[in-house]
């Protein structure tokens, strides 16, 4: 997306100390951390040619530039390979038809987990299946076809914020996923359209997306506050699909005889019960 290079360099330029990489750190600074000057001496590249890539005019630079730099600003695994991906957008494989929403052997698959809640979602974070026990805890079958998206869910629907009782760290961790999928697949069908949503609608949002932060999801642990069944704490896993690499299998994975996995039973029977 316009100006996510030169925004995420400039930001991972500011949490560096000038004297974390041997620099005199004496003398007024009219930004916080590291000067375009000063990453472009330690990333042994011209001045000039540093500028040119944040202001998004390097689509022909190198990998040894592209390590350098992300050397110098201490990038993680996942930071340098977001950093790769925006740096070069032109850079992409043939583009392949679309993949229908999701195969029946898929969704058989999520309907043999009769005990963990799973779904499956695509590069925009949109909820493309699930199963039984996922929408007993999630609700997405209640949700309208075109909303039906966790970072929406978190963000602009009223329940959102009550749904976690870690809304702070969920709302970080969900924007730095989606951030990454911006920067790997930026033509993602909807993925513009809801970042501009989210941006004018949601503060919150806003101010996660401007810090430029980027983490992949795959596994941890939620916890979510569920109107009838009370706290759940769900470790979970993220897999990706083989044949799908943008979609991703998330599955909840309760602890089995914890008070969780209990509760989770019960409100399984509950959603299962023929309505009188």
């Amino acid at each position: 997306m316009d100006g996510d290079l030169g925004d995420f360099l400039r930001s991972r330029r500011a949490r560096i100390r000038p004297e974390e990489v041997g620099l005199p750190s004496h003398g007024r600074r009219r930004v916080p951390g590291l000067r375009r000057e000063e990453v472009a001496q330690l990333a042994g590249v011209s001045v000039d040619y540093y500028i040119r890539l944040e202001q998004g005019r390097g689509a022909s630079v190198s990998d040894a530039v592209l390590d350098a730099v992300a050397r110098v600003l201490r990038l993680d695994e996942t930071e340098h390979a977001y950093l790769r991906a925006v740096a070069r957008p032109g850079r992409k494989t043939a583009r392949r038809p679309a993949a229908p929403r999701i195969r029946p052997g898929v969704q058989l698959l999520l309907d043999s987990m009769e005990r963990a809640p799973a779904f499956v979602l695509g590069p925009a974070m949109d909820v493309l299946a699930w199963n039984a026990l996922a929408d007993a805890v999630s609700g997405f079958s209640r949700m309208p076809a075109a909303r039906r998206n966790v970072v929406r869910q978190l963000f602009l629907e009223p329940e959102g914020r009550d749904l976690y009782p870690d809304f702070a760290a969920v709302a970080a961790q969900t924007v730095a996923h989606l951030r990454l999928n911006a920067g790997a697949r930026p033509d993602a069908p909807g993925l513009r359209d809801l970042v501009g949503e989210l941006s004018l609608k949601s503060e919150d949002f806003r101010r996660l997306w401007a810090d430029h932060q980027v983490k992949a999801c795959m596994y941890g642990v939620k916890r979510v506050r569920h109107p009838v069944a009370g706290l759940l704490t769900f470790p979970y896993e993220s897999l990706t699909l083989p044949e799908t690499p943008d979609r991703t299998l998330v599955v909840y994975t309760p602890e089995p005889g914890s008070e969780t996995a209990e509760r989770l039973a019960l409100l399984g029977s509950w959603e299962s019960a023929p309505a009188r």
